[in-house]
């Protein structure tokens, strides 16, 4: 399988956590969202994904899944074992809550094509974009915070002891909030959380800085 991937991506980080905690190989493919206005508008990408977005994963009949969550529920069904996901219905809805709560109504509105649009087109000054991430941001993750902190289903991880699907999606955004210096100080279950997934080297391996186009 090939992963077409940029190191600060958090989608694409997502799937790099996936892939390592099913232990899965994997050729990561570096798609520079920033060079040369964007590989990612290349003719030859746009073949791979028509959206122009990253994570891709090319399968080794060729073909092409997008999206990181259809991505990663491709691998939960096809390799099992490990799961990502607990066993009963309304355990997996809870835990997909989760990462739907990250990937549709935080991770969107500040997306790079966004920011991008903001200053371009808009005319908003780098502190007011910066505002504008922070408050989408924190106030996102104030949410997750208080589904995990009253929840008995958490525990060392977003669901149970075991990490899976919402730690993926919880690690590239809690990364790109402290690069961002979003305040996560009233969000201690979460830094817990985060804290326990970078112990383990699934999680660490997929780190930004641990990749091969790492600036």
């Amino acid at each position: 399988m090939k992963l077409y991937s940029y190191f600060r991506s958090s989608a694409s980080y997502r799937v790099r956590i996936a892939l390592n905690l099913k232990g899965l190989p994997c050729e990561i493919v570096p798609v520079h969202l920033l060079r040369q206005g964007g590989e990612q508008f290349s003719e030859a990408y746009r073949k791979l994904n028509p959206d122009a977005l990253v994570p891709a994963l090319q399968l080794e009949d060729e073909s092409v899944l997008t999206q990181s969550l259809a991505i990663i529920e491709y691998l939960e069904e096809v390799h099992p074992s490990p799961a990502l996901l607990p066993a009963s219905a309304i355990d997996r809805a809870w835990v997909r809550s989760l990462s739907l709560a990250i990937a549709c109504d935080i991770h969107p509105v500040n997306n790079l094509r966004v920011l991008r649009f903001l200053v371009n087109e808009l005319g908003v000054s780098e502190d007011d974009k910066n505002r504008w991430y922070r408050h989408w941001v924190e106030q996102g993750l104030a949410s997750v915070e208080a589904l995990l902190s009253r929840d008995a289903r958490t525990g060392r991880f977003c669901s149970g002891d075991t990490p899976g699907l919402a730690d993926c999606f919880l690690v590239p955004q809690v990364a790109n909030a402290q690069r961002m210096h979003c305040d996560l100080t009233s969000m201690p279950t979460i830094r817990r959380i985060n804290d326990a997934c970078l112990a383990l080297e699934a999680f660490a391996a997929a780190s930004p800085a641990r990749q091969p186009d790492a600036e």
